[in-house]
């Protein structure tokens, strides 16, 4: 099992857990177990189509998987895969 850091914007979608630990050998399989384990995350993760959200970066280790298997980068047991979902806003500075 992986270790899937949840942030804390998805927490609440998520049981209030911080980290879950997560069967899958792929980032993408142990987000998409996330989604089953607590479907009402599902709709802040994919778009309608399946596809994850472009604005969900995924992080196995240190490394964003858009510079590695995308999401069939390959994970093992002692591995964290980290969501950070993409913020914007805020006000212009003068």
């Amino acid at each position: 099992m992986a270790t899937l850091l949840i942030p804390t914007a998805l927490r609440a979608f998520a049981g209030g857990q911080p980290e879950l630990d997560l069967d899958g050998s792929t980032a993408g399989e142990v987000i998409a177990a996330l989604a089953l384990k607590h479907p009402e995350i599902k709709e802040h993760l994919y778009e309608e189509s399946g596809k994850l959200r472009s604005f969900i970066n995924v992080y196995v280790g240190d490394e964003n998987v858009k510079k590695l298997q995308g999401l069939d980068t390959p994970v093992k047991e002692s591995d964290s895969v980290m969501l950070v979902p993409a913020i914007a806003g805020g006000r212009k500075w003068d």
